[in-house]
């Protein structure tokens, strides 16, 4: 996977940190004293992406500049996390298997910022965000750290990797028919649906075969759904099952997920039941 590069967003009076680590330089070995620390992604939840829309993860971090810099000169440092895959450096210097965005830092006091922003994943083919469903795993959080001499070249940069990582998933879908419509009381129901699954290699949705996924129900006039069966799919991701009818309600498949597919819910298909 190799992501286009994004560039830092710029408010007023605030500030600005620059993320993308292009141009860097070959070795980041010089300490820039600077800490970046509370890096929150995604409010802690996997990242999901499907074949085509844009996704705008939100990320948070706080950053304190050492002694002799100031939050009143942005231009003199720089403090970016970043997702990455194997090493580091080759994804910081070449952008494969990389991901940043866009962040705006407001000023705590004179060596303290805090920042918020969003990443951002173009699973278009044409953006090589996400271009292989290997891409499907835990991302590593690391941070592209700089200080800048006056005449704007680099007095100091490094790279640091964090113990967060954060799980990227491929998007999987459900539908969900109910029938007959209506049903006789006590009746024999037959709920039927599709289970499908994002694939990055080449951007459409596949069957996905071989899940177990639970048929949920919920009363008319309730607010809860319950389990009342598993069923497992087929080949061609079908799912069947059959119940009792013995209320007016709503019928939905629900799907867990897991550690490379984020879960998935049907729509609630109603069923009168007379």
């Amino acid at each position: 996977m190799k992501a286009r590069r994004r560039t830092a967003a710029v408010a007023a009076l605030v500030g600005a940190l620059g993320l993308s680590t292009l141009n860097a330089p070959a070795a980041w070995a010089a300490d820039t004293g600077i800490t970046v620390s509370d890096i929150v992604v995604n409010k802690g939840k996997p990242i999901v992406v499907g074949t085509s829309k844009v996704v705008e993860p939100s990320f948070g971090f706080r950053v304190t500049l050492p002694r002799g810099y100031t939050t009143d000169d942005p231009s003199d440092y720089s403090a970016a996390p970043f997702l990455y895959r194997g090493s580091i450096t080759r994804a910081a210097e070449t952008g494969d298997n990389y991901i940043d965005g866009s962040y705006t830092c407001f000023i705590i006091d004179s060596r303290r910022l805090r920042c918020e922003g969003r990443l951002y994943i173009d699973p278009h083919p044409a953006q090589e965000y996400v271009d292989s469903n290997s891409d499907a795993t835990s991302w590593k959080v690391g941070v592209s750290l700089r200080l800048w001499k006056a005449d704007g070249s680099l007095k100091a940069g490094e790279l640091e990797t964090r113990s967060l990582t954060v799980p990227l998933k491929r998007l999987s879908k459900a539908t969900v028919d109910a029938s007959p419509e209506p049903v006789a009381q006590r009746g024999t129901l037959t709920v039927t649906g599709k289970l499908t699954r994002a694939n990055w290699n080449t951007k459409k949705y596949d069957a996905y075969g071989d899940r177990t996924v639970s048929l949920q129900f919920r009363a008319k006039g309730t607010d809860t759904f319950r389990t009342v069966k598993k069923a497992t799919t087929s080949r061609t991701g079908a799912l069947k099952a059959k119940v009792t009818a013995s209320a007016d309600g709503y019928y939905r498949w629900v799907y867990q997920g897991n550690s490379a597919t984020g879960a998935a819910t049907s729509t609630a298909d109603y069923v009168d039941v007379r």
